[in-house]
């Protein structure tokens, strides 16, 4: 039976770790390709690109549906399902096109604001103007995410984002360089996969929506749960550009340092949260048939995996960390900096894995306002350690590592304890089951 609920969660890890590695692949082809041009060209996507990324992951909550349309479709209630499916199409929509609107028309004082100047500010104005058409398209891909998931479709999302990406890749060097659109040229290429990527999506769910208009009383939930997911998100955020920010203060070794770690992160982060995003439709699947105790023992199972490949990924990364400097930089000062930061990354697998593992659990069980809340609570575990590095800079990259390892630990627990409670709430509303049946 354990064996049987392990190989689920992996079978459906694989192809949710394919989506994620995947993903961010659509920027970094930007990124390649504009660097060919020069560097005010690169310097002006970077500034677009940083934009870019905090609003879409501001709206990305409506990737989040997966736990209401599990819930519904494990109580057999499928109309419902496809009601919430079509509420957030809707919200989408109402979302994503005066977005849209509203970052083309102030992406030149934004991106003034960031730091561009002269040649600079005109690329990354460009970029971000253009991009911000494809806004309500990556909304429409979100939620296809969202909606497939729900129906534990993990694999379907797959083939679509690796389809995209190769037909990014392929407009790309056309436009930039056949057509020698430049910076311009590498937006609308992305804008156009997005919007052909949002179209594949909304025919592969299109028998899971409702045949309704939108209803404000389904909509509300949906943002309700966005609020809490973007108070998460920018918490989270904070934690990493305070990182950013003071390691720029410290010097420019250990701020370039503080990048490769920053970088290394996000790598292993993606094959530990490969492990938790099947919860979001696994637990409540389960919630909604009622089996409290299968949605227990999901939870547990996830901890259990994601530990060990905590392990693995840790004891890898302190094997390769007196080598892996070198990969990045021959700066000496860079290395020495990033050795240090490199052990402290390679013991945070450990609580990080039950944090993310929890956190798909909690999302799964709809706890999302707590998590939303919590969030910002964390951020105490990380500022002590951080304003000691601050005041003495001789604790350097270590130091601030240090504070995001506290940060991660402070996560973990918290999570564990408020799972440890809705555990028990579940065991008890097994016992009444059993006892009324």
């Amino acid at each position: 039976m354990r064996d049987d609920l392990d190989r689920k969660i992996v079978r459906l890890a694989v192809p949710a770790l394919g989506t994620l590695a995947v993903e961010p692949l659509y920027i970094l082809v930007d990124t390649a390709i504009v660097g060919r041009l020069g560097t005010p060209q690169l310097a002006g996507v970077a500034i677009a690109s940083i934009v870019l990324l905090n609003v879409i992951s501001l709206l990305s909550f409506l990737e989040y549906v997966t736990p209401d349309i599990a819930f519904a479709v494990g109580a057999g209630r499928v109309e419902d399902a496809r009601h919430v499916a079509t509420n957030g199409l809707w919200l989408s929509l109402g979302i994503g096109v005066p977005s849209s609107m509203m970052l083309f028309f102030v992406a030149r004082p934004v991106c003034w604001l960031l730091g561009g100047r002269g040649e600079v500010l005109d690329h990354a104005a460009t970029y971000l103007s253009i991009s911000a058409v494809g806004i309500p398209f990556v909304l429409f891909a979100l939620l296809g995410h969202g909606v497939l998931r729900g129906y534990n479709n993990l694999r379907t999302p797959l083939r679509i984002v690796v389809v995209a990406n190769v037909v990014n890749l392929t407009l790309e060097i056309v436009a930039v360089y056949w057509l020698d659109l430049g910076v311009a040229g590498s937006a609308w290429s992305t804008v156009v996969t997005q919007i052909m990527a949002a179209a594949v999506f909304l025919l592969s769910m299109h028998r899971h929506l409702a045949r309704a208009r939108p209803s404000w009383a389904g909509a509300r939930p949906l943002l309700r749960q966005g609020r809490a997911l973007a108070i998460r998100s920018i918490a989270m955020y904070a934690v990493w550009n305070l990182t950013t920010l003071i390691a720029a203060y410290l010097d420019a070794p250990t701020l370039a340092a503080n990048q490769v770690a920053l970088q290394l992160f996000i790598f292993l982060a993606l094959v530990l949260d490969a492990l938790a995003i099947p919860l979001h439709s696994l637990v409540a699947g389960e919630l909604g048939s009622g089996d409290h105790a299968g949605a227990k023992a999901i939870g547990h199972a996830s901890v259990r995996l994601s530990l060990w490949c905590s392990l693995a990924l840790g004891a890898l990364l302190l094997a390769a960390t007196p080598f892996l400097p070198n990969v990045f930089t021959s700066d000496p000062a860079v290395r020495s900096r990033l050795i240090g930061a490199l052990l402290v990354l390679a013991v945070m697998q450990i609580p990080g894995a039950i944090a993310f593992a929890l956190d798909g659990a909690l999302i799964g069980a709809h706890d999302m306002t707590w998590l939303g809340r919590q969030a910002v609570i964390n951020i105490v575990a990380f500022l002590p350690l951080a304003g000691a590095t601050l005041l003495w800079p001789r604790l350097g990259l270590a130091g601030l590592w240090g504070a995001q390892l506290m940060w991660m630990t402070m996560r973990a627990f918290v999570n564990s304890r408020r799972w440890s409670r809705l555990s028990a709430n579940f065991s008890a509303a097994e016992s009444r089951r059993a006892a009324l049946g």
